[in-house]
């Protein structure tokens, strides 16, 4: 049944024409994705010199889609694949404008070690704290913040402007690429077509106006220090970058490298974050260090970065994560209170 759906998405594609032949023959679609509820995703490789020029050719694609029955959702980038990269220094374009006071990072050097839980808690208590908050979770190949949020199953509309309206939930705006497939279905993305997708998330989400300005855009980074941490650092001026580390040696030498990367393209760090930091029987009231204890700290001192804190590794965070609730412990507003005095 996939299989045949497959086959007259691309029928319909090849309907739409562009110079030189239809973009199917062109070898234009790539990444298609078909969700369990027969939502649609892919990406049109364009020309990188014709950039925005090609939007009414991604419109048409995605409205051959629409008409074929039984569709439900069609969600359409464009990605200039064989764009070069700058190869003498960051920032050469005009950095996008967003609505929003601080933009800030979320990232890591390694996966595993709890990220997209941070920055979904730290998103949702600074929106308790009555900041207005939006949160992008721009991790293509591991989407987190659909399941952490509660939100997984539901899809963004469009508003009357053609620009992705964000779900919301615990009182903060929220999109990632997770809303958009099957969450079970594997991201088989290259490089360029990642940071277009992340691009686009950015510049076609109706995160705000110049009359109703986020107080904090909070980006959940993929971890490592690859394609979409070089388009946060071309593209957005970035107020700074957290980082986040478990006490172990293996992960601190990660954090190393998403430090170095942070500093190498302009980002600020703000502080860098120890998760999974102490674990305390609720029968005994033992304090066990799975990970070790203290390493991000004392790597923070050895950096001259702030230490924002410890978050313990507990069953209630697991338990309140995996049932799409805001973590309550107490950690996540030290934490938070931190983070708001470093940028002070």
């Amino acid at each position: 049944m996939a299989d045949d759906l497959r086959d007259k998405i691309l029928t319909a594609l090849s309907s739409v024409k562009t110079e030189g032949g239809d973009i199917v023959s062109l070898g234009m679609v790539s990444g298609l994705q078909i969700g369990a509820d027969k939502s649609v995703f892919f990406a049109l490789e364009v020309d990188p010199a014709m950039g925005t020029k090609m939007e009414p050719l991604r419109r048409e694609a995605e409205q051959a889609v629409k008409n074929i029955s039984g569709i439900k959702d069609v969600a359409v980038v464009l990605t200039a694949e064989k764009a070069e990269p700058d190869p003498h220094g960051m920032k050469k374009n005009p950095p996008l404008k967003l609505p929003a006071r601080h933009i800030i990072a979320v990232g890591s050097g390694k996966g595993g070690v709890g990220k997209s839980t941070v920055a979904f808690n730290v998103s949702a208590t600074l929106a308790a704290l009555g900041h207005k908050v939006a949160l992008l979770d721009a991790d293509i190949y591991g989407p987190s913040v659909p399941r952490l949020s509660g939100l997984s199953g539901q899809k963004p509309k469009t508003n009357d402007s053609g620009k992705i309206i964000p779900l919301e939930a615990y009182g903060m705006k929220i999109m990632s690429i997770g809303f958009m497939v099957d969450e079970e279905k594997p991201m088989i993305w290259r490089g360029p077509m990642v940071q277009t997708a992340f691009y686009q998330m950015l510049r076609d989400v109706d995160w705000g106006s110049d009359t109703d300005v986020l107080d904090f855009l909070i980006i959940d980074m993929p971890p490592g220090t690859g394609d979409v941490q070089l388009t946060l650092a071309q593209k957005v001026e970035a107020t700074g970058a957290v980082i986040v580390s478990t006490p172990q040696d293996l992960a601190l030498i990660d954090a190393r490298k998403a430090i170095a990367m942070f500093e190498k393209t302009n980002v600020k760090v703000l502080g860098l974050i120890e998760n999974m930091s102490t674990y305390i029987c609720p029968n005994c009231g033992h304090e066990d260090h799975v990970f070790g204890h203290g390493g991000a700290r004392e790597e923070a001192a050895k950096r001259g970065v702030p230490f924002l804190g410890e978050i313990p590794l507990n069953g209630k965070i697991r338990e309140q994560s995996d049932a799409g609730q805001r973590v309550t412990d107490e950690s996540y507003t030290q934490l938070v209170h931190k983070l708001l005095d470093a940028l002070k």
